[in-house]
């Protein structure tokens, strides 16, 4: 009878502490998930991939004359090569569900440094430049009185398709998740953009 007391103390600790929790506070603790607590999300059940890799030793011998890409959609990674050689091999971020990025082999058709989407982007105070509306789409969105649309940087863009696929800087979440273009990572998108001119080839694989 003597841990009668303790054991009643440490269910009555145990209840206020969890008791006084969500559901979905407690399940997690516990392990598991009350039927009304939330999914996960994607990017958290999604492991980020390897970052990029670069064979220093291709940098003096690839050029924009004899660099071509090939893009693999199923393993979210493009490869900047030369011949057969790698030079560099990087994650992506590819169209998601629904604004899929086009399989098969492309030229680049326009370099540009500093573009911007003609499609997604804000609009933005016309005097003030604050956003008043962000993620819109042109498409489907109209501006509201006293605002102009500014389109979403792509920097570093290396056009693929007439319909605005490309290639540029981007958000990396694991998984695709673009409108169809390919997103690269910051630090990889110059070096590619230096490394490739009009008319190089891309090929875009499942």
């Amino acid at each position: 009878m003597k841990n009668v007391r303790p054991l009643t103390t440490l269910a009555a600790g145990l209840v206020l502490l969890f008791g006084g929790l969500a559901p979905e506070a407690s399940a997690q603790i516990w392990g598991s998930r009350s039927a009304n607590a939330p999914m996960r999300k994607a990017s958290d059940m999604i492991s980020r991939q390897p970052g990029p890799k670069i064979d220093k030793e291709l940098e003096s011998v690839i050029t924009p004359s004899n660099s071509h890409v090939r893009i693999s959609l199923s393993k979210q990674r493009v490869y900047l090569m030369t011949g057969d050689q790698v030079y560099i091999d990087s994650p992506i971020s590819s169209g998601k569900a629904g604004h899929a990025t086009p399989r098969g082999t492309f030229r680049i058709s326009e370099k540009d440094a500093d573009h911007r989407s003609s499609i997604y982007g804000n609009f933005v105070d016309r005097r003030t430049g604050r956003v008043v509306r962000s993620g819109i789409s042109t498409k489907i969105d109209s501006a509201p009185s006293g605002t102009r649309y500014q389109g979403a940087p792509m920097l570093w863009f290396c056009r693929l398709t007439s319909s605005g696929v490309g290639m540029h800087t981007g958000i990396l979440p694991g998984y695709p998740a673009s409108h169809g273009c390919i997103r690269l990572p910051a630090e990889i998108a110059p070096i590619i953009y230096s490394k490739v001119a009009v008319g190089t080839k891309v090929v875009v694989e499942a």
